[in-house]
């Protein structure tokens, strides 16, 4: 329990307490519009005296009481509403315990950045999710894909920007009919599969003019078996994929070998084939002005992005935070950039990226990160597209 007893020189003496803090630790600023409560004592309480504080320590302590056990019984629905919601399960009380503790610490944190959401001191809110009762890090190995990048082999075509090409100074591929549905990578760790494949989904319809959800499954059951640095569930390159994907003569649909988030049986059926890879193409490393002509003449493209705190949180707005880095060894997410554009709002320049968390994350699958920041967040780092 924290007590905080503040004077104030005018008629009412104020205290202002906490108990049960929300997390049991008070916020750095010391205040919690969630739990502060205030109480007004009237002049006959003389907060110095002996006989003052005789009978405001009793006060407090029954208020705290009554208040802590309100407390508890909120956060107790709060928590079952969101196994309920997200189909939680847990082997042990002592495991969900401590998956209950990291789900009210994330919500401390989510209510806590909202609030500077609120004031204009940041420009993207977050929201209780799926993952709301996992660690960052459990995130980040969950979506951890990658691998030293020493270990690539030899890479593709350099990219050469159309001559006579108007870039325009947005794009969404998903409005001309060149994206297909969010998918959900589940708990595997296969998230360099989802963003390769929904480049070549991409390829495949400006080829055709064909819209066709192929099978990353094909990818965790298969890549494993060849040379190319695909390892099932245990993360991989999406570039590597386009090598696996030409190697082996094509890749599956969607519907004729779907997804299941476990490493199975290769069950690869050359009868059913989606489509082909002839190569690929690398962009320039951290060049975002590259990578905006690359989305708006080609279509969408593979990328790799650092996963940084908050973001399995993100809920809207553009995701722009100064620490999240673009070097080789921050990048540890493989996504799909299907378009840019510039916020109405805030007038940042953002990249609009297909994540693989499902369509209830972020805005409906989708995440915003800032463009033209220094390449935040290694969006242009390691950017790559298929062939076909």
């Amino acid at each position: 329990m924290f007590l905080y007893l503040v004077m104030k020189h005018h008629h009412h003496e104020q205290i202002r307490f906490r108990s049960c803090g929300l997390y049991g630790k008070p916020s750095e600023d010391g205040l919690d519009l969630s739990t502060d409560v205030l109480v007004f004592l009237g002049p006959y309480v003389q907060l110095g005296s002996r006989r003052g504080m005789k009978f405001v320590i009793p006060l407090l302590v029954a208020i705290t009481a009554c208040y802590c056990a309100s407390i508890q019984s909120v956060f107790n629905s709060e928590w079952n509403l969101f196994k309920l919601e997200y189909g939680k399960n847990y082997e042990t009380a002592a495991e969900e315990e401590f998956r209950k503790q990291v789900f009210l610490e994330n919500k401390y944190k989510i209510e806590k950045h909202n609030a500077r959401y609120e004031l204009g001191l940041s420009t993207y809110k977050l929201a209780i999710n799926k993952f709301s009762d996992m660690l960052h890090d459990e995130y980040l190995k969950l979506h951890g894909s990658r691998r030293n990048k020493g270990q690539l082999g030899s890479q593709g075509s350099t990219f050469v920007t159309p001559e006579n090409v108007n870039i325009p100074d947005e794009m969404d591929w998903r409005k001309l009919g060149a994206v297909t549905h969010v998918k959900d990578q589940g708990h595997c760790g296969s998230c360099y599969a989802f963003g390769a494949v929904g480049s070549l989904e991409g390829q495949q319809f400006r080829k055709t003019g064909n819209l066709t959800a192929l099978s990353e499954q094909n990818i965790v059951d298969c890549g494993i078996l060849s040379h190319y640095k695909t390892f099932a569930c245990g993360g991989g390159f999406g570039v590597e994929v386009f090598k696996f994907i030409q190697y082996n003569g094509g890749i599956d649909t969607e519907e004729s070998y779907p997804y299941v988030a476990y490493e199975q049986e290769c069950m690869y059926n050359n009868k059913t084939i989606g489509a082909r890879v002839t190569g690929h193409v690398d962009l320039p490393s951290g060049d975002e002005q590259k990578l905006k002509e690359a989305v708006a003449v080609i279509g969408p493209v593979n990328v790799a992005i650092c996963v940084y705190a908050g973001m399995h949180k993100y809920s809207e707005g553009i995701y722009c935070e100064e620490g999240c880095g673009n070097d080789y060894d921050s990048l540890s997410h493989e996504v799909v950039v299907v378009g840019y554009g510039t916020d109405e709002e805030t007038k940042l320049d953002y990249w609009l990226i297909k994540n693989s968390s499902g369509a209830e994350w972020g805005e409906n699958g989708y995440i915003r990160i800032c463009r033209n920041k220094g390449n935040r967040c290694g969006v242009a780092t390691d950017a790559h597209y298929p062939l076909v």
